[in-house]
């Protein structure tokens, strides 16, 4: 599916800049915007290093754990067919919890791990049960908090305010996951997409088709209590952090009104909240927080590198697209509609390709940034849809693929269900915080 689209940006581009005399803005744009998308990965390797390191600390601390713990009374509720006890349970659990960290390296094996415990439990394996779909339309939409990935390419872009995405990404994604889980319990049942429906498809239950059980990072159990001196320090700085908070907001209160202070401490106050709340989590956790924040500082930059070819890809392609004037062609066919629904027609493409790829629609991200500024509506609005779904394609053909599901039953329907009401709640939630 990527291949298609980016093979007709690439060619449409070339056709519509030979058409309108934009072969020379073509050519010029192509070769600037390859540059730019490195440039751009330079900007956010020290950002993405840094951020990681610190969930490295948080996660080491015991962060992830118990997070798990707080999801564990819900997710018994959500699945009842799948034994409390049962290792199926344990993994999904941690995988939710690592995608609501934005721990997306560490989602991948506990959700691989689930797949495989549930593929135990099916007894008709190649067709996914009622629980293999809830918990890939979970898994496709979940609730991200902390959308990192997405903060850091906004700080690497110049915004002022990187962080002012976190309320509206949260409203978004939990709207999103709230929609997939209604549609899956409201379509299980219908005639077309019953279980007992597709079980000619399939052999009676055999042994799980994943083999190995993917390596499971991190620890597996909480530290121990922290120490007198390490509590009296943690009481000590979140008491003076409270009061330098209520004096700030005391001292704004003077001049601006409620609602704008409270956006203000939201946009301003939250992120270094975060780190200092990550390191406070591993020094309560025993951890020595340098080295940790060492080796997830790695994984970053790892990660950093990795995205180098996507980025160069997409952006000679999106700039060639915009360079030809067929952007503007599109924009002008979509305006009326788009418009009327508060979408800005250059706020399309990135809601289109977010279910289709992680990567391409980063990229695409990262143009629309450049090219109307991070803190600009636009902006803000394509950066909440990028922290607030999954790449919904991906996922479902991950965790189908590793199971070997043939018939996904109903999960295509609900997860989508759940990205265009994700796509909707962000638009909702940018209007009311920044238009």
């Amino acid at each position: 599916m990527l291949n298609g689209i980016w093979l007709a940006l690439v060619l449409g581009s070339v056709l519509c800049a030979a058409f309108t005399g934009r072969m020379d803005a073509l050519q010029q744009k192509a070769l600037e915007s390859a540059g730019d998308a490195v440039r751009l990965v330079i900007g956010l390797v020290g950002i993405m290093a840094f951020f990681l390191g610190l969930m490295r600390v948080a996660r080491d601390g015991g962060l992830l754990l118990a997070v798990a713990r707080v999801l564990a009374p819900l997710m018994r509720r959500l699945f009842p067919d799948v034994p409390g006890e049962h290792p199926a349970m344990g993994a999904m659990i941690m995988n939710l919890s690592s995608n609501v960290l934005g721990l997306g390296n560490a989602a991948t094996p506990f959700g691989l791990k689930a797949m495989a415990e549930l593929d135990r439990l099916n007894p008709r394996p190649g067709v996914a049960s009622d629980a293999m779909v809830l918990f890939l339309a979970i898994n496709a939409t979940s609730v991200a908090i902390l959308p990192l990935g997405t903060i850091a390419i906004r700080a690497a872009a110049g915004s002022t305010s990187p962080a002012s995405i976190l309320v509206p990404t949260l409203i978004a994604t939990t709207t999103s996951t709230a929609t997939a889980v209604a549609f899956h319990f409201l379509l299980r049942r219908r005639r077309r997409f019953r279980f007992d429906r597709f079980a000619a498809l399939a052999p009676p239950a055999a042994a799980s088709s994943l083999g190995a059980d993917p390596e499971i990072p991190g620890p597996t159990q909480m530290p121990p209590p922290p120490g007198r001196a390490v509590q009296l320090v943690l009481v000590g700085f979140t008491l003076a952090l409270g009061a330098a908070l209520v004096l700030h907001v005391a001292r704004a209160l003077t001049s601006a009104t409620a609602g704008d202070v409270a956006r203000e401490v939201l946009s301003s106050w939250l992120l270094p909240a975060l780190i200092a709340g990550f390191l406070a989590m591993g020094l309560r956790g025993g951890v020595r927080v340098y080295e940790s924040a060492v080796e997830g500082a790695r994984e970053g930059l790892e990660v950093a590198v990795r995205i180098v070819p996507f980025l160069v890809v997409i952006l000679v392609a999106v700039a060639m697209f915009r360079a030809s004037g067929a952007l503007d062609l599109v924009i002008s066919v979509l305006d009326p509609v788009t418009s009327r629904l508060g979408v800005p027609a250059e706020a399309l493409p990135m809601a289109l390709l977010r279910p289709l790829s992680g990567s391409g629609a980063f990229g695409v991200m990262s143009e629309i940034l450049k090219t109307h500024g991070p803190d600009s509506f636009i902006g803000v609005l394509v950066s909440t849809y990028q922290g607030s779904t999954e790449t919904t394609f991906y996922v479902l053909a991950v965790y189908f693929g590793a199971a070997r599901v043939r018939e996904g039953r109903h999960a295509l329907a609900a997860c989508l269900a759940g990205d265009v009401a994700g796509f909707a709640a962000a638009t909702a939630a940018c209007h009311a915080f920044f238009a």
